[in-house]
């Protein structure tokens, strides 16, 4: 007895580490995937036009939307495993591409979208396996909404850390082109090792094109539900989830801005200041980037406090903040001030994290477990839009004559609109949305396993307690 008294301890530490592989490779690839932002200014300075530069940014997009779109869905048919595992290795590829091809566009975009291709995968497959690795059969019971805490800060976090550390090495390290990508490959490499380790929590269906009729019923307690065999692949890339009201009214507004804050904090501030910054320009655009993500990373650790369920609080929160701090930009872009930059970053950060964490609260609230990895597709998916504003900001500069006041003035006032939609979307009736999410996804009469989570989603308090 005083025996397995004493293992119990370690049996149980050794649970709660399950997940801490997969939060490894999300932060390892969200490090490569942002690594390239504020080296912006090194290539601007290497002699590229400032619309190809902030091009080669949104391409990681043209990977990022089709690993998500595609890989969520095909995570919730072959398992969580089959589709990261080799998300590592893939943005390790990516880093090396750019380390060696800084000298060929073409080279630096292939590179850009390996690396989009990895953080599509880590975004909507390693997000769905964290959070069924934070909760039983496979963790401890932990307050709601604990999973997409841990996803929102590996993300955060490796955004952060990997533009600090490639701006410093660029800046005053030798072989600035290369030495950030070659790091970031090699943590790659470890991460993919160490997640290797991970269970799988949704084990891939033995027949997905069987015959017509035929079930298949997931391992009990595996955290997914009955499916039916017969479905097609392309019935699975279907998301019925992202119709519904709340998804589509408080969800999208907010991932509209996530990373439209982001890239004007890190990647159009810097680039404008860089006449105005002598000695470091690199340094300085990592410094901006590091500030923006930092708030961004803080702030997601008090989203308890501002969330409460049933409302929109915590995406109304954000897209306030996003409101100011456009109108912040408006002035920085003016003024040209490190303090206004700075204060830009801070104000745009802050709604970049509750905007993050909001979305991905209402994700939990509306997903059932076998849509959780689409739906959460579809939000990054519209979020990483964003990234296309740097470029389309240059290319209404240099040959339409906008100036980027009046620019970010009309952004302040769509983002403004946004916070108005989402204001009259603000209640939802508790006994409603039960109603909404039980029409979302046929389930079989016999997955009542399915029936009681889906239910216990929906009425469990969404408090946050911390990273555990």
């Amino acid at each position: 007895m005083t025996t397995l008294t004493a293992l119990r301890p370690a049996e149980s530490t050794a649970g709660t580490k399950r997940w801490c592989g997969v939060a490894a490779a999300i932060f390892a690839i969200a490090w490569g995937g942002n690594e390239f932002t504020p080296l912006l200014v090194m290539y601007k300075s290497h002699g590229l036009a400032p619309t190809t530069v902030d091009l080669l940014l949104f391409y990681y997009v043209l990977g990022i939307v089709p690993a998500l779109l595609i890989g969520g869905p095909l995570s919730d048919r072959y398992g969580r495993r089959r589709l990261l595992l080799p998300a590592p290795l893939i943005a390790a590829s990516g880093s090396l591409l750019l380390a060696f091809g800084s000298g060929s566009v073409p080279a630096l975009a292939a590179g850009r979208v390996l690396c989009g291709i990895a953080l599509g995968l880590a975004m909507a497959v390693g997000s769905s396996w964290l959070k069924e690795l934070s909760q039983p059969p496979h963790g401890p019971a932990l307050p709601a909404g604990t999973g997409a805490r841990r996803s929102a800060m590996s993300l955060t976090g490796g955004f952060a850390v990997g533009a600090g550390a490639a701006g410093v090495l660029a800046q005053w390290a030798p072989l600035p082109d290369t030495l950030p990508y070659l790091i970031n490959a090699a943590l790659c490499v470890l991460a993919a090792a160490w997640m290797s380790r991970a269970p799988e929590t949704v084990p891939p269906q033995e027949n997905p094109r069987g015959s017509s009729g035929s079930t298949s019923m997931k391992a009990p307690g595996s955290g997914a539900v009955a499916k039916l065999n017969s479905r097609r692949l392309i019935d699975d890339l279907k998301i019925p989830a992202a119709s519904h009201r709340r998804f589509r009214y408080v969800a999208l507004p907010a991932a509209l801005w996530l990373f439209t804050s982001a890239a004007t904090a890190y990647a159009v501030m810097p680039t404008l200041m860089l006449p105005h910054v002598h000695g470091a320009p690199i340094a300085f655009s990592a410094l901006i980037t590091v500030i923006t993500l930092g708030c961004g990373f803080a702030i997601q650790s008090v989203a308890r406090r501002i969330d409460r369920p049933g409302t929109a609080r915590a995406a109304a929160v954000g897209l306030f903040l996003v409101t100011c701090g456009m109108l912040s930009a408006t002035w920085a872009s003016g003024a040209l001030t490190l303090g206004a930059t700075i204060l830009t970053a801070v104000v745009l950060g802050a709604g970049y994290g509750i905007g993050l964490v909001a979305g991905l609260q209402e994700i939990e609230r509306i997903a059932r477990p076998d849509d959780l990895a689409g739906l959460t597709a579809v939000f990054y998916s519209v979020s990483y839009l964003g990234f296309g504003v740097p470029a389309g900001l240059s290319y209404l500069h240099q040959h339409a004559g906008f100036s980027y006041p009046s620019m970010y003035l009309g952004l302040a006032a769509a983002a403004a609109g946004c916070l108005g939609l989402v204001l009259r979307n603000y209640k939802v009736a508790l006994e409603d949305w039960v109603k909404s999410r039980s029409t979302l996804v046929p389930v079989a009469a016999n997955s009542e396993k399915h029936q009681q989570t889906g239910f216990a989603d929906t009425v469990t308090p969404w408090l946050w307690n911390g990273w555990r």
